[in-house]
This record gives structure tokens, sequence and C-alpha cells, in this order.
């Protein structure tokens, strides 16, 4: 019987269509092994704003966020890279997060988190952010995957791909940690 390809889930924090966190991310689905495949969640734009007395009946729930739920519970891992607006995490990605937290899909999710900002933080404030919930919803985030890139725009080129070595290297020690972490 063939095994089939485990799923990593990436999740953008970022609407913007040019987002230098989205570009990244897509990057990164290129570093991972063999029988890994990558997909981008493409819905955070189409989740209703969280509202607890909308959650409750599966098939009463929004549309939009069936369909989020569905994707998280089909994945094996997934790897978040956020901006930082007004030092934390988007309200889009958090609205997003808002959603699961009593559904439980990211209980025991191996999950790396990065934050890329054009500030020589890279965003570490909203990383600290999306790390203490995501911890809170007992996702797994390995040891060394977690990461802030800083100057994002210095780290990339035009075409999205990683030209930094010390950027790439952590990213690939990401990459590694999270593979590892995925149970066969």
């Amino acid at each position: 019987m063939q095994q089939r390809n485990m799923i990593v889930l990436g999740i953008s924090g970022s609407l913007r269509t040019q987002s230098s966190n989205t570009r990244l991310l897509s990057s990164i689905g290129g570093m991972l092994p063999a029988g890994m495949e990558f997909r981008m969640y493409q819905g955070l734009a189409s989740l209703p704003h969280f509202n607890p007395d909308l959650d409750g009946d599966e098939t009463q729930v929004h549309r939009a966020v069936r369909e989020w739920r569905e994707e998280l519970r089909t994945a094996d891992a997934c790897v978040i890279c956020t901006p930082e607006y007004a030092r934390g995490v988007p309200g889009s990605l958090k609205n997003a997060l808002d959603w699961v937290v009593s559904s439980g899909e990211f209980m025991n999710m191996p999950t790396a988190v990065l934050s890329a900002s054009p500030h020589p933080d890279g965003g570490s404030t909203a990383l600290h952010s999306l790390t203490l919930t995501l911890k809170m919803m007992s996702a797994a985030i390995p040891k060394d995957a977690a990461i802030a890139v800083p100057f994002v725009s210095r780290v990339m080129g035009v075409d999205g791909s990683v030209t930094d070595s010390t950027t790439l290297s952590s990213l690939l020690n990401m990459v590694r940690a999270l593979s590892k972490a995925i149970p066969n």
C-alpha cells in the first residue's frame, strides 16, 4: 500500500496580495522534504467575525468556518507566517484562530511560526503573541520552529526566493524541526 504524503498547511497572516509574509511562506513550501505536500490556506478573508453565539452545532456554523476547520483537520502540520500590525498579530489571523479555540484543531498539531517585518526586530512582538495563543491552544511548536525575520525585503529576491544565507539556514532548520515533529 502506498503511503500518502504528509500535508503541511501554510497560513499567511496577511491579506495583502503582494505580502512579504505570503511570499516567504510560499518559499518555505519549496523547502519541504520529499513525501510532504504544501498547501496554502486561502480563506482567511472569508471568515466572519468570531462570535461565540454563532459557534456550536457544526451544521449551523458559517461555511467558511467549517472549511477552515476541515483544512486544519486534514493537515499533519502547519506553518504560520505573520506580519506585525500595531505591535501585534493582524486581526484577520487572530480571528481565524479564535474560530478554532474550542474546536481543538491545533491540539498537538506540529506548528512552525514565523514573523517577517521590514523592521530590525522582525515582528518579534507579533511572533511572541502568536506563540502564546497557539500554546494556549495546545499546538506543538518544536524547538527551532519559531523565527522572526527582520529586514524581510533585504533577505528576499523579487521572485520571492530567500537570498540571505543566514535566513535560509534558519528556515531550513525550522523545516527540519517541523518535519521531525510530525508523527509517522
